[in-house]
């Protein structure tokens, strides 16, 4: 049985997520990981939902503010041998309920053509591409996406 938890960044079960996260795109990502991870700071995210199976942590995700009514969706991860379980899915719904329970009317995030398993995820879940935003503008490994909510 999932139980999912919202809590913030300062939780020790989402910085051990994140910390397995990080390693996998260190591998993914190769030399451009330097780029990646800048952005990737997890400091002081109010909005992040970790996922549990019985007590064990297996899966995260988080949300921050990205203009008046956008949020940015960062840091979703699930534990490898779980992937395929909908666990995924079920993170970026909450994150999205919780967005919208919180005035906001539209998600953006962005990830790598290097990990088509988040593309599809995404494209599933109602995100279409739009140009790269921000620093990702011009970055030919990245692909952002958006959804109103």
């Amino acid at each position: 049985m999932l139980h999912l938890k919202r809590t913030d960044s300062s939780d020790p079960d989402f910085i051990s997520l994140v910390r397995l996260l990080d390693a996998d795109l260190a591998i993914r990502d190769g030399e451009d990981h330097a780029f990646y991870a800048q952005y990737n700071k997890v400091d002081s995210i109010r909005h992040v939902v970790v996922v549990y199976k019985g007590a064990m942590p297996v899966g995260c995700g988080a949300f921050k503010s990205f203009g008046e009514s956008t949020v940015e969706i960062k840091r979703m991860f699930v534990l490898p041998e779980l992937r395929g379980w909908g666990i995924a899915g079920a993170i970026l719904f909450e994150l999205e309920a919780w967005a919208g329970e919180s005035g906001y009317a539209r998600c953006v995030l962005e990830t790598g053509k290097k990990q088509p398993e988040a593309i599809r995820l995404y494209e599933k879940s109602g995100y279409e591409t739009i140009p790269n935003f921000g620093q990702y503008a011009g970055v030919e490994n990245s692909v952002c996406m958006e959804k109103i909510i």
